[in-house]
């Protein structure tokens, strides 16, 4: 059932988005650390020593002079992660973050993301994931949304 709504984001919250796809074409084939060291028009550029310790709050140091698009769908995950919050997201909307990671990259996200200075919403169907959250919403059939105590599975 489609629910709709309007959501009014406050003056200093910032959102970024996280999709399970990490179609990225134009990071392929620049490294980790040459990413960082440009940055782009939401973030400014880096050194390599502030790369790095940036790259190793994910677990992505050792990964630092290799091209994107030669990681792990993990190792992605996380530098993806990574990228927004130093673009200055103060909100992170995330699709299916652990879809398709191993226990380590999952791990390593889960990690990255406590350290986050901000607010995350996740979409999941990990229930290993959810364990680290503190509150959960349900998009009820009626269209009302309403706070619940704990995650739910199976709504029947």
């Amino acid at each position: 059932m489609k629910h709709n709504g309007v959501a009014r984001l406050g003056a200093r919250v910032r959102p970024g988005h996280f999709s399970q796809t990490h179609d990225r074409p134009e990071l392929v084939e620049k490294t980790l650390v040459e990413i960082l060291w440009r940055g782009d028009e939401h973030r400014s550029g880096m050194d390599r020593a502030g790369s790095m310790k940036h790259l190793s709050r994910y677990e992505l140091s050792a990964q630092g002079d290799q091209r994107f698009g030669t990681l792990s769908g993990g190792q992605q995950a996380r530098f993806l992660v990574l990228l927004l919050e130093l673009s200055g997201a103060t909100l992170l909307l995330l699709d299916e973050p652990t879809d398709n990671l191993d226990l380590a990259s999952a791990e390593a996200l889960e990690e990255g993301l406590k350290a986050f200075d901000g607010t995350v919403i996740a979409v999941t169907h990990d229930r290993w994931f959810t364990r680290s959250f503190d509150r959960f919403v349900l998009f009820r059939s009626d269209n009302e949304v309403v706070e619940v105590p704990e995650p739910v599975w199976d709504v029947r």
